[in-house]
């Protein structure tokens, strides 16, 4: 679900210090959110409080609790590796899509001898 991608990113780019649930469900809920399909911002809160409960119950989980409501991605976990190489490589292919320069030249050729 889109959620979860959501979740899973913002809890990556928050590294080791881990990150509050209410950062998270605000996050997911702008992510989420268009014009077209409105979202609640409770329904998201609820949605993201039952994943990390959820995704957190063993030592060996998806994710950990450092403190009260902050949550990071267990590093022990197999899965949780696998993300960070999933999360590097689809951002190294974001980063080497060069953006191709549509804009008009304004002034013309200035090197036109005139």
């Amino acid at each position: 679900m889109q959620y979860d991608k959501e979740i899973l990113q913002v809890l990556i780019e928050a590294g080791c210090e881990g990150i509050s649930v209410q950062k998270i469900s605000r996050h997911v809920h702008n992510a989420c959110n268009s014009l077209f399909n409105p979202l609640s911002q409770r329904d998201i809160h609820k949605y993201v409080q039952q994943f990390l409960l959820r995704n957190c119950k063993t030592d060996t989980s998806l994710v950990e609790k450092t403190k009260k409501g902050i949550y990071r991605l267990n590093v022990n976990n197999g899965m949780t590796q696998q993300l960070f190489l999933q999360f590097r490589e689809d951002r190294e292919i974001v980063e080497e899509a060069p953006e191709k320069d549509y804009s008009l030249d304004l002034f013309g050729n200035l090197d036109s001898g005139v």
